[in-house]
């Protein structure tokens, strides 16, 4: 059986820059995010200690639901762009503490697109931000994932509107809501 190379990581990426909103182009679908979820994002804002405090939105059915965590660097003595995400389950009812890996595999010069995996390559996003990206991009992504060695048959792209919706839209929030369904399969 022939041996999955390491991956490639981005080195000495500079968090603040890396900071504020990313559209999620596409992604390997997960049990957690709903089939028809649409403009789906993720804000990140760097928090006093160094960590990242972790926006998610995703919209389904016409309501936004969300769920909020931390990021952290996965070893703070390595400049390689190797985080951890906690999340805590159920997300209205916080318990159960869940961590993630988030690898930057790849990020443009000016921070405005990005590949994001993790070592098990089961999970694979291509964010942006923009709602849209120029096709040569995408397709520049999905031959660097392949490089790193990801099946990307498996990506669906993620429907964006634009402009896209607004997050302070109380009445229809529904904090994790996504993942309560998930676990009934819808």
């Amino acid at each position: 059986m022939a041996k999955t190379k390491e991956m490639t990581v981005v080195r000495g990426l500079d968090l603040a820059r890396y900071m504020g909103r990313w559209y999620e182009i596409a992604s390997f679908p997960t049990f957690f995010q709903p089939k028809d979820g649409r403009n789906t994002r993720a804000t990140y804002n760097l928090n006093d200690d160094g960590t990242v405090h972790v926006l998610n939105e995703t919209w389904s059915g016409g309501k936004r639901d969300y769920i909020e965590g931390t990021a952290y660097k996965a070893d703070p003595n390595n400049d390689e762009a190797k985080f951890k995400v906690k999340f805590y389950l159920p997300p209205f009812l916080p318990i159960i503490p869940v961590v993630g890996n988030y690898w930057v595999l790849y990020l443009d010069e000016d921070y405005q697109y990005a590949l994001i995996g993790e070592p098990t390559r089961k999970s694979l996003w291509i964010l942006c931000r923009q709602t849209q990206m120029d096709d040569e991009i995408y397709n520049q992504l999905l031959e660097r994932a392949k490089e790193e060695g990801y099946d990307v048959s498996k990506l669906r792209q993620t429907p964006q509107d634009d402009p896209p919706p607004e997050s302070d839209a109380a009445s229809t929030d529904n904090k994790g809501v996504w993942w309560f369904k998930s676990l009934l399969g819808k």
